[in-house]
């Protein structure tokens, strides 16, 4: 399957939980009807173990497609789901951040979407793993969990992505900073010994928490993780980094850690929880590794976000 119209037979997950999911139910299975797609079945759910039993089933009824309108914690769950398969995954961004359409150049606009992934291509994506659990954009402990902590269902549907940097402010003033170490299982880097912590992040993708980029360079199927770790400091420094996360060149910052390998170990002092794209299912001690090639997705036929190389 190289392009949606070849496409034998479609499943629709909507996760009406997310912030455009409820909404967006009828526009999605009317466009998806209109583009003449063979959708076989439609499923709408409300996150939770539902969401987890009904991507289970979509995907091993024998559908080729399976079409995920929710956030990016339900399509990375979806995406752990069909990796290493030949089930090939759309999506459709009905959630807050929405980062992984920034990264597939999938328009965020319910119905936009509907129209790009009627004339998409597949290309292949790469998938973290965060001990053993999926993740498309960044895993992160320090700040980012107490962000997602923060985050309300309510704030979210009221201010949609503002609901970040509203949720940051809040969090940094309670961060107490921590201690990492950094092991690299394939020998590519020295460990490293990291103190006065505000963050660790590791990226699988392009962008996270709205619209931030990883790094300058960071993409989705370079086959490689961006490691980035941010030293606390002064709140005029931490203004001046917050400043270049929009383009990544944060990194660049004098208290900024940023390197890249494919194999990664973080342990931290005290442990902590671990964010998966908006998700907090792990905490550390944890191993980070990337899956080249794991998942199929579609993307708009003029998205340069990634290729079709077939797993390697």
């Amino acid at each position: 399957m190289k392009l949606t119209r070849d496409a034998r037979s479609i499943a629709v997950v909507i996760n009406a939980g997310s912030r455009k999911g409820s909404a967006a139910q009828k526009l999605v299975a009317e466009s998806l009807a209109k583009a003449g797609l063979p959708v076989s079945a439609v499923y709408t759910v409300h996150g939770g173990e539902d969401l987890g039993r009904t991507l289970q089933q979509a995907v091993t009824e024998g559908h080729d497609l399976v079409v995920v309108g929710g956030g990016d914690g339900t399509v990375a769950s979806a995406a752990g789901l069909v990796a290493g398969t030949d089930v090939v995954l759309g999506v459709l961004p009905l959630g807050t951040a929405n980062d992984l359409a920034r990264t597939l150049e999938i328009p965020r606009d319910p119905g936009s979407a509907c129209a790009a992934l009627a004339e998409g291509k597949v290309v292949d994506i790469d998938l973290g793993r965060a001990n053993g659990q999926p993740f498309l954009n960044v895993a992160s402990v320090g700040l980012s969990v107490a962000v997602t902590e923060t985050l309300s269902p309510r704030l979210k549907r009221l201010i949609g992505p503002l609901a970040y940097g509203v949720a940051t402010l809040r969090s940094y003033a309670k961060h107490k900073p921590f201690h990492a170490r950094l092991e690299f299982p394939d020998g590519d880097h020295e460990p490293m010994e990291l103190d006065n912590l505000l963050q660790v992040a590791v990226g699988n993708g392009r962008y996270y928490g709205g619209g931030n980029a990883v790094s300058p360079t960071a993409g989705i199927d370079d086959h490689t993780l961006d490691i980035y770790a941010i030293r606390s400091a002064p709140l005029r420094e931490q203004v001046k980094i917050a400043r270049s996360l929009k383009n990544g060149k944060f990194v660049d910052n004098e208290r900024v850690c940023h390197l890249t390998s494919r194999k990664v170990r973080l342990v931290t002092d005290p442990l902590l929880p671990v964010n998966l794209d908006g998700e907090i299912t792990t905490s550390t001690p944890t191993d980070f590794s990337v899956e080249r090639n794991a998942v199929h997705v579609v993307v708009p036929g003029n998205s340069s976000s990634a290729t079709f190389e077939g797993r390697i």
